[in-house]
């Protein structure tokens, strides 16, 4: 697992905004969130908290996107996937 990602699940909020914040505390440079489903919504609570609340220089992007995952019974169905970069914007 990359260091500086934060994977988002069913936990509250807050506890991935916890997440990264301690990321941005060992790695400056930016942080990245992944979620899929239902996850998504959370894993935008989280960098808009992060953005609005504590750290309010970060700029992000975010690339969406579809994954095939295989069902129990056989067969495929796609799932929605988000990935949010956050950064710091530069002084000026």
């Amino acid at each position: 697992m990359n260091e500086n990602t934060v994977y988002i699940g069913s936990k509250p909020v807050m506890t991935y905004v916890t997440a990264i914040m301690q990321s941005f505390n060992e790695n400056p440079a930016g942080v990245i969130i992944k979620a899929r489903g239902r996850a998504i919504s959370a894993a935008v609570d989280a960098a808009e908290v992060t953005r609005n609340k504590f750290l309010s220089n970060l700029t992000c992007d975010v690339t969406i996107g579809t994954e095939e995952m295989e069902q129990d019974g056989g067969g495929t169905r796609n799932v929605s996937t988000i990935e949010i970069t956050l950064r710091k914007s530069p002084e000026a």
